[in-house]
């Protein structure tokens, strides 16, 4: 039987980087709050121990291995299937579930939508546009990075109110000499990150840690687990271990409760004003399928079948190669620098937009496991890896997925060791992403050509990689036939039920999600407050006159 031990003003289901982020922001404004998180706390010296221990330094989730008591996908050295492919493409998910979240192993890319992102069926005739435009959510993007402490360039198209809280981090010699040598060609400009340039919010400047995924060693740059505290410190209460299976409705289909499961498959009851689904965009479509009932057959706010659709991510190719000079990646942070020029564009009718990334990440890893499976030793073993640590390159693309109904998170046959059905993945790779991804090869090659590059390695035209950036899965829209909630992230069919998660965004840009979902959740914060008698919500920007 459960018990019924727990009761706040909000509820929020899910203690990562967009939970904690809006908690916070409820705390202030005197709200009551609770977060409930299935895993467990795990501070940063503990990770950074597991990696500089891990036998595969560039696994990235080898510091965070999977609990009984929360699963969440584990593929290397042996994969878990706690998300289970349904195909036709496979779609192998990296998440985290502990306090803080998939954020821990982030690369810190903040990057805001540009302005086309919100309008692209009525732009370019794909997707669907947004409820709001750029000029609604720019105020909240600004409010996330002046939290997180963000700096990046101003060049991509993006127009800005203010200035960043602070100048970019120093440029790694390797992408400074990219730039230099792709200039008059592709203007390749700093990313736009959540990394200390300086001392920012009692946390150092970055100091050139080549390890950013999977753990920034000093936290030089933000995270969830830096959220979670800063919620904590304004009062909200945090509640882990804590396995949220059910969520609970009354006759009019107002949510009363949530039930969770104890590392000891005990049942508690929580209660609660207003509800908040702040898991990733794959744990809480999961969640609200869960919570079937009499009257919801087909699950919470599922009454028009739309939870867990619209799957989308950033399918990624890339190009490997050697330069003409030493350029010695690894210095520095690893994803410093891009291309954004196909962001947008007429051509998004025709195929996918995209950014073009450059990785800094140390070649000696890599290198030297390759070398040793080719059984490569001694005297040649030394001169090769020498070259492919001081010369190899690599650029991908980061393209968008269109939303596509048939792309879905649903629920396997197949239980967790809680008893829960797991996951399941329904994925493709459509024409539309293809051909950008065709477009991008054309680039490789030219900055390959342009870096003086040799051995090129193209990744195979089947062989496209995701980068974790969950969304679509819950999307707002102004159509409740096709959207599972409204602009700000309210359930259709449940008053008090919201989502702040990756999974609300209706398209997937060519941007890092995560960024977005901080500052549609802030939006929603400010909504929440406002109808509950606090201040009005942030002014409407005016910015796409500005310089971008």
């Amino acid at each position: 039987m459960a018990e019924s031990t727990k009761s706040a003003d909000y509820v929020i289901v899910g203690a990562g980087i967009i939970g904690a982020m809006l908690a916070t922001k409820l705390a202030k404004a005197g709200a009551s709050v609770l977060m409930l998180e299935a895993g467990g706390h795990v501070k940063r010296g503990e990770i950074v121990s597991r990696f500089r221990n891990s036998p595969r330094r560039s696994d990235w989730m080898s510091p965070y291995p999977s609990l009984d008591t929360a699963p969440h996908p584990i593929y290397r050295p042996e994969e878990n299937n706690h998300l289970v492919q349904a195909g036709p493409y496979p779609y192998k998910a990296e998440y985290i579930r502990q306090v803080g979240g998939t954020s821990w192993h982030w690369a810190a890319h903040a990057w805001r939508n540009v302005p086309g992102d919100f309008k692209i069926k009525s732009l370019y005739g794909v997707g669907v546009d947004w409820p709001f435009d750029y000029d609604d959510l720019e105020p909240y993007y600004q409010e996330a990075e002046e939290i997180m402490g963000v700096c990046g360039s101003t060049e991509t198209g993006s127009p800005r109110s203010k200035p960043f809280p602070m100048d970019p981090v120093a440029e790694p010699f390797a992408m400074q000499r990219v730039r230099e040598r792709l200039a008059g060609t592709y203007n390749v400009v700093a990313n736009t990150v959540a990394r200390n340039s300086r001392s920012f919010d009692g946390r150092p400047p970055c100091c050139g840690n080549n390890s950013c995924q999977p753990i920034c060693p000093i936290d030089a740059q933000y995270h969830g687990g830096i959220a979670v505290q800063q919620a904590l410190a304004v009062g909200v209460k945090l509640q882990v271990r804590a396995n949220v299976f059910q969520l609970e409705h009354d006759a009019q289909g107002r949510i009363i409760a949530v039930n969770y499961y104890d590392p000891d498959k005990n049942v508690h009851r929580v209660t609660g004003k207003t509800f908040i689904v702040a898991s990733n965009g794959i744990e809480s479509p999961r969640l609200l399928l869960l919570s079937k009932s009499d009257r919801f057959k087909n699950g919470i706010a599922n009454d028009n079948d739309m939870v867990g659709r619209h799957l989308m991510d950033h399918p990624s190719t890339s190009l490997t190669f050697d330069a003409d000079e030493d350029v010695w990646l690894g210095r520095g942070p690893q994803s410093p620098s891009s291309i954004n020029t196909m962001r947008d564009g007429a051509f998004r009718a025709e195929h996918s937009p995209y950014r073009l990334d450059f990785t800094n990440i140390s070649r000696v890893d890599g290198a030297t496991n390759s070398l040793l499976k080719a059984g490569v030793y001694g005297k040649e073993f030394a001169e090769k890896l020498r070259h492919s640590a001081a010369r190899e390159m690599n650029v991908k693309s980061v393209l968008e997925v269109l939303p596509d109904p048939e792309r879905r998170i649903d629920l396997a046959d197949e239980k967790d060791a809680m008893g829960l059905q797991k996951p399941r993945a329904h994925y493709s790779i459509d024409d539309y992403t293809f051909r950008g991804h065709k477009r991008a090869q054309k680039d490789f090659a030219k900055i390959a050509e342009l870096m003086g590059g040799t051995n090129l390695r193209f990744t195979k035209d089947d062989d496209f990689s995701n980068n974790q950036h969950i969304c679509g899965t819950l999307s707002m829209g102004s159509d409740r036939t096709i959207s599972v909630c409204d602009e700000f992230g309210r359930a259709w069919n449940h008053e008090n039920l919201y989502f702040a998660s990756t999974g609300v965004l209706p398209t997937s840009s060519t941007c890092n999600s995560t960024l977005n979902g901080i500052a549609v959740a802030l939006r929603t914060g400010a909504h929440m407050i406002a109808e509950n008698g606090g201040p009005a919500m942030l002014p409407r920007s005016n910015t796409l006159g500005a310089k971008a």
